[in-house]
């Protein structure tokens, strides 16, 4: 009996996974319950444990790969099925092919999220008749959430390719055919009956070619196996039609060409993932009644603060005192005089949240994830500190769990570290109030009548106007900017 190896279901929140680690090989024997392989997302590394004992019969995703929620990764074999089931690794290769039709391993597209109801060939980066090593990337398959690989197997020969750049597809589905074992000068060569079809004479990507020099099969001598064209064959062709005189109409097409000179111009169709990232920003937009309103804060005071308590503060504590906890402190503070920027919606009910739960923005190698910092209001400005840093530290190295990225009722982005000096930050919903914070930049000021060169930084306070009305969203960005603008207020509580 065997037993499928699967990625586990992945939140709705995670597109797909990596492969990150294989602790056995193939044939190697396992108990029930010992891990197999970890799967790495953006938000958690899973472990994914053997079901039963037997013995590993089968990897198809190596390291590294991309990977699916639910996609059979490898196969166990049990008890008895486990024995005969295991590769002989002491037979002779020359038996493992010696069967034709047991050499020929299909390409089929992985496995697709439910959501995703089929996908696209993106790019083929092998044709017919090509020498591939096992792992080597045959085919990118893109779906409107992921671009996936699709891996070789096993060394070989790309036997025939069915679905061309373009073409739709679904998952599972069976998109060409790898000779296993093969080499290239075992490669079965074309028939003359194959001789017929340009589509077999010729690669997807030498047809493409073929195509923009608007040239047909009969105009280039394939000098592959069985007359095979190859991108040389056409380029040679096209250079010989150069040669030749050539038409009047011709001549009007390239002297248009010249006319253009320099102000060329290229179209090529939106990819499944930018559509589906137009879509749902404006669905964003559409759910939502958000408006943006913005202020800014002198930041001399906190700078002042920082520059005279940053050493003692960082020997009392052993964390750098930061920017963040002043921005935490201040918002925790605004969120309880204003509560219905700490609310939601859910369906016709309004919920208010007694605890303050604050999501941070933190760069990761893999994107921007939202870990949240939990009951920030009972932290001091050092448990501040060290939570973001714990934070940071965790999503730098892959090791957020699920539960440490779920929930939050208000979050803090930080677009000034990257240099932005204004933005309008997007909902992070189900909650109703998002916080931009920007660059601090040395600008003129009109202090008591007076010009004075003061950091200053824009905020910007984007929020539901379903359920925050413009008199609330205004009085809690001028309370974050006058808690900031006066530490002294974030201690007295006034």
């Amino acid at each position: 009996m065997t037993t499928e190896i699967k990625v586990p279901v992945l939140p709705e929140s995670v597109a797909d996974a990596t492969v990150a680690t294989w602790h056995v090989q193939v044939g190697d024997k396992v108990s029930r319950d010992q891990v197999l392989v970890d799967i790495e997302t953006d938000k958690v590394v899973l472990e994914v444990p053997a079901t039963s004992d037997g013995v590993i019969t089968s990897i198809s995703e190596t390291e590294g790969a991309t990977v699916l929620g639910g996609q059979v990764i490898a196969i166990l074999s049990e008890g008895e099925d486990a024995v005969s089931s295991t590769p002989d690794k002491s037979a002779p290769k020359a038996e493992a092919v010696s069967n034709s039709e047991a050499n020929i391993i299909d390409i089929v597209v992985p496995v697709l999220p439910e959501s995703v109801a089929d996908a696209t060939v993106a790019a083929w980066h092998v044709a017919e008749g090509d020498t591939v090593t096992v792992d080597q990337n045959l085919v990118d398959i893109e779906t409107d959430k992921v671009v996936l690989e699709v891996v070789a197997q096993d060394n070989g020969v790309i036997g025939k390719i069915i679905h061309a750049e373009g073409e739709t597809v679904l998952g599972n589905q069976k998109v060409g055919e790898l000779n296993a074992g093969a080499s290239g000068s075992s490669a079965p060569a074309a028939t003359s009956e194959d001789a017929i079809s340009s589509d077999e004479l010729a690669s997807p990507s030498v047809r493409r070619l073929m195509t923009e020099k608007g040239l047909t099969a009969s105009d280039v001598i394939g000098s592959g196996k069985g007359g095979r064209i190859s991108k040389e064959d056409v380029e040679a062709a096209a250079n010989s039609v150069k040669a030749q005189p050539a038409p009047a109409p011709a001549k009007a097409t390239d002297s248009v060409a010249q006319d253009l000179g320099e102000r060329t111009q290229k179209r090529v169709p939106m990819t499944r993932l930018r559509k589906t990232i137009a879509t749902r920003l404006l669905e964003a937009k559409n759910s939502t009644a958000m408006l943006t309103t913005f202020n800014e804060v002198n930041m001399k005071p906190i700078m002042d603060l920082r520059t005279q308590y940053k050493d003692l503060f960082e020997k009392t504590h052993d964390t750098r005192l930061g920017f963040m906890s002043f921005y935490v402190k201040a918002v925790t503070e605004a969120l309880k005089r204003y509560p219905a920027v700490n609310a939601s919606i859910d369906g016709d009910d309004i919920v208010y949240h007694n605890y303050f739960d604050i999501s941070i923005a933190v760069s990761t190698p893999r994107g921007l994830v939202t870990p949240v910092l939990r009951d920030a209001d009972q932290l001091g400005m050092a448990g501040i500190e060290n939570g973001i840093r714990d934070l940071a530290l965790k999503g730098r190295d892959g090791k957020l769990t699920m539960d440490e990225m779920q929930g939050g009722n208000f979050t803090i982005t930080n677009g000034g570290v990257f240099g932005s000096l204004l933005s309008t930050p997007i909902l992070n919903l189900p909650q109703a109030a998002i916080l931009g914070m920007h660059k601090i930049q040395d600008r003129p000021m009109a202090v008591d009548g007076k010009v004075e060169i003061l950091p200053m930084m824009y905020l910007a306070l984007s929020y539901d106007h379903r359920l925050v009305d413009g008199k609330e969203s205004v009085g809690f960005l001028v309370t974050i900017k006058e808690l900031l603008e006066d530490p002294a207020r974030l201690l007295l509580d006034i």
